[in-house]
């Protein structure tokens, strides 16, 4: 197996940090009502198409009060439509079948789409980004543990049985060191120092001109119903195409968000 050098050290999240998560995301989800009026002001966007890909075992229907939100807002939002999400036995060894969703969308609409991508889904949108650059406007990764040490996870031994991908396996150490690198359009990676999942370490991208890096209270489980989440998914999607700049922390924002933008 390749060295992963200093992200060896990285470890998983604490037992208990993932045992609080289940209560933590139906807090989360509690809350919403209350930042119900903050969420609706949001900024608005220019309607374009929105692919959300769910996380690690779970179905579009995770991801349901996140694609309504998008609508509000006046975009057109896709379910990925691949069933349950079990890596390589949904959307093919080389991504393929989550790649011909994107062309179809991109087909319909005669736009490029942005890829909002939860956990493992996170992962998979900056793999299709590489492969169909010129149609996607933007990538949006929420807890997506796509860098580091791919062992620095809770899950580990559920994700290489359900999956049937070994990390040992030549050929997923080569998807291992591609997701590393940088994605050739406009990324933010949305993450939380209390997950409890993956280790956050591993769910930041590198500093770059058309990266950044958005730090939010919560747990894994709830990113996808988390308000500052959503609100920061907002304020992303509402960027005119090929005007990207990083997640601005002015005012009350830097009170909510604490991560000042890149991770060293």
């Amino acid at each position: 197996m390749t060295s992963l050098h200093a992200s060896e050290r990285i470890a998983p999240p604490s037992k208990l940090l993932a045992l609080s998560e289940l209560p933590r995301a139906l807090a989360e989800l509690g809350s919403l009502p209350w930042f119900g009026p903050l969420l609706m002001s949001a900024p608005r966007g220019d309607g374009h198409p929105v692919l959300v890909l769910p996380g690690f075992i779970t179905t579009d229907a995770s991801t349901g009060l996140l694609r309504r939100y998008l609508e509000l807002l006046g975009y057109q939002p896709y379910a990925w439509e691949l069933g349950r999400n079990l890596g390589p036995k949904a959307i093919g060894r080389e991504g393929e079948k989550l790649i011909d969703r994107l062309d179809a969308i991109y087909a319909e609409t005669g736009r490029k789409v942005s890829i909002i991508g939860w956990s493992l889904g996170g992962v998979m949108a900056r793999q299709v980004a590489r492969r169909r650059p010129d149609k996607v406007r933007q990538v949006i990764s929420l807890g997506s543990p796509f860098t580091g040490n791919p062992r620095a996870t809770n899950v580990m031994r559920a994700y290489e049985s359900l999956t049937g991908q070994r990390m040992a396996d030549e050929h997923t150490q080569a998807q291992l060191r591609e997701s590393r690198q940088t994605p050739p359009v406009p990324s933010t990676a949305i993450y939380t120092k209390a997950d409890g999942i993956v280790a956050w370490q591993n769910c930041c991208e590198p500093e770059d001109s058309t990266t950044d890096n958005i730090e939010v209270y919560g747990s894994h489980c709830g990113l996808g119903v988390n308000a500052s989440v959503l609100y920061a998914v907002a304020d992303r999607l509402a960027q005119a195409e090929g005007e990207w700049a990083p997640f601005e922390r002015k005012g009350l924002r830097a009170l909510i968000y604490p991560s000042s933008g890149h991770v060293h």
